[in-house]
């Protein structure tokens, strides 16, 4: 079993995601949640704040479990919807993300994602976010 945390940053109105690089061994060349795998005795919060800092060189202020669907039964996934931060992020990790890029609602059913199913989730994620936050990096 994975255990992954993955960050559904949001901000004016959008979701951060980032293109995994095509030459990655796990979900290739589709758009994704900034985060990765638990270390062990790691808590996915830590994770999920590890992860974006090394990934995005943002500091995560109070990640908040959200649900996403995933139809891979070797995955544990801990999401996380991050309305503040701290830094601005940028795509510090080129070989696991080859872009970063902000989307919008209307933008995430043409994108391919590592499992279609989490997209009525993603959808989800960002309507009630963004009616929470329009604040984001701060």
């Amino acid at each position: 079993m994975h255990r992954v945390a993955a960050a559904a940053l949001v901000r004016d109105g959008a979701i951060l995601l980032g293109h995994r690089h095509p030459g990655r061994r796990y979900y290739p060349d589709c758009w994704d949640l900034v985060g990765g795998h638990v270390e062990p005795g790691e808590t996915p919060q830590d994770a999920v704040r590890r992860e974006c800092l090394e990934e995005i060189r943002v500091l995560v202020e109070d990640p908040r479990p959200v649900p996403l669907t995933l139809a891979d039964p070797a995955v544990e996934m801990h999401a996380f919807v991050v309305t503040t931060w701290s830094g601005e992020p940028v795509n510090a990790a080129p070989d696991e993300h080859d872009e970063i890029r902000w989307f919008g609602v209307e933008e995430l059913g043409g994108l391919v994602l590592p499992d279609p199913a989490a997209l009525p989730d993603l959808v989800a994620i960002l309507r009630s976010a963004s009616g929470r936050s329009a604040a984001g990096a701060r």
